[in-house]
């Protein structure tokens, strides 16, 4: 477990994902606790946004990255930004999980349907918050450090690359190289290129980000046999 100089702002707790997952489960377990209504513990009802998926949901995947919270045994609740209504869905769970693709698409889909103020002030209120990927880089101040990685083309009508500010670090994930859109040469061209301007953590596909009361460390996070 490795310490990380950033300073919590959120009650979160905030649980940021390269890919493993192993850290959601240890750190938010599926089942919430007993219902006063009932004799069986309550699965929690995570809030699943693909937003940055949109344009890529043919892609292998993005299907299996829900499937894994079902596996997990999380009840998902699937949240679509681009319909009406979407704020009744995301006052109705327990956590929120953002899913992995276009950090750029998804802080586009985030501030045009204000879903950005919504989840930041439910984050800060004391909602879990999990991010995979791109849904880690928009936890933090901005999203500009993503641009080698994803294409800020689709971020057009952004006027600035404000994160949701939830933690004072931008997460870089799949740092070891084992993707191949992400090779050790990019992730190493990223640091140098942004690195004096912002405070940029290299995070392993093996690894999350946990940030709570307790502060702010990076965990393993392997993909856990289930």
């Amino acid at each position: 477990m490795t310490d990380v100089p950033t300073t919590p702002d959120v009650q979160g707790p905030l649980i940021l994902l390269s890919l493993g997952a192993g850290a959601l489960l240890e750190y938010l377990p599926p089942v919430a606790g007993a219902a006063h209504d009932a004799t069986e513990p309550r699965r929690l009802r995570i809030g699943y946004i693909d937003e940055a998926q949109r344009h890529l949901l043919d892609a292998p995947f993005t299907g299996p990255e829900r499937e894994r919270l079902v596996r997990f045994g999380y009840d998902v609740v699937d949240v679509d930004l681009r319909k009406s209504g979407f704020e009744e869905a995301l006052a109705c769970v327990d956590a929120f999980y953002v899913s992995g693709g276009d950090t750029f698409a998804l802080m586009s889909g985030l501030r045009r349907s204000g879903a950005d103020k919504v989840i930041a002030e439910r984050v800060r209120a004391g909602t879990p918050y999990v991010g995979l990927s791109a849904g880690a880089v928009a936890a933090g101040p901005d999203v500009e450090p993503a641009a080698l990685m994803d294409d800020p083309g689709l971020g057009l009508d952004l006027a600035d690359f404000r994160g949701l500010g939830l933690t004072d670090t931008v997460v870089i994930p799949h740092a070891d190289g084992q993707l191949p859109p992400y090779p050790t040469e990019l992730i190493d061209r990223t640091l140098n290129e942004y690195g004096d301007r912002f405070t940029l953590l290299p995070l392993y596909d093996d690894q999350a980000l946990i940030v709570d009361a307790a502060g702010s460390r990076v965990v393993p996070s392997a993909e856990p046999a289930v």
